[in-house]
């Protein structure tokens, strides 16, 4: 039988203005613009350009990530419904961890690790992409590219995401369905997650990590 055990809950109650980081996340944003804030549990990312928030724990599998988002639509600036994307079990190749980068969407492209994208490019995209490490290139397999407008966002609306890292098998569930899969025979097994977002306005809360460990 499976046991699970809660080993973070990475959101704190505290509010304040978490744009320079907090105990939990490290920011990245591209040109510094982004606004980020913590209030009652609840982060607030508003950003006119790219924004990663790194939970600042090295994760090791197996493991589940689960939080609720909402792509926020009430007439802000940055209120475009776009872009709640996510990287886990993120590392610079050969290492356990990895070096800061500038926030731009670029910047990533080194990285070893899983990512979703789901509503990108102005809520017309969802993606799912296995990072090799190398700069340039975002591998992309025909059946993770999807663009039906059922896996698009709803403004307003909170979606549960669930990001999976257990051995081989590596998924995306949202609202307790079935988004992506993969059967990755060289699997990553440790790394940071983190979550992103660019040109948007997201709402993030009761962000957990699991450990599904026997």
């Amino acid at each position: 039988m499976m046991r699970w055990m809660v080993l973070a809950l990475l959101v704190s109650a505290s509010a304040g203005d978490a744009r320079n980081g907090s105990p939990q996340w490290r920011i990245e944003a591209d040109k510094g613009s982004a606004k980020v804030s913590i209030q009652r549990g609840v982060i607030d990312v508003q950003s006119p350009d790219g924004v990663t928030l790194w939970y600042r724990q090295r994760l090791s599998g197996p493991v589940r990530i689960d939080y609720d988002v909402m792509a926020v639509s009430a007439g802000g600036a940055n209120d475009a419904v776009s872009d709640v994307n996510a990287f886990w079990m993120a590392r610079d190749p050969g290492t356990t961890t990895l070096r800061p980068r500038d926030g731009a969407f670029a910047s990533y492209d080194g990285l070893e690790t899983y990512y979703v994208g789901i509503g990108g490019n102005r809520n017309t995209t969802t993606r799912f992409r296995r990072y090799i490490g190398r700069a340039g290139d975002r591998p992309l397999r025909p059946q993770d590219d999807r663009q039906a407008p059922g896996d698009m966002l709803t403004p307003n609306v909170w979606m549960h995401v669930r990001l999976i890292a257990d051995g081989s098998r590596i998924a995306v569930e949202r609202d307790g369905k079935p988004l992506f899969a993969l059967t990755d025979p060289a699997p990553y097994t440790s790394g940071l997650f983190g979550l992103r977002t660019t040109k948007s306005h997201l709402r993030i809360r009761n962000v957990t990590v699991t450990s599904l460990r026997l």
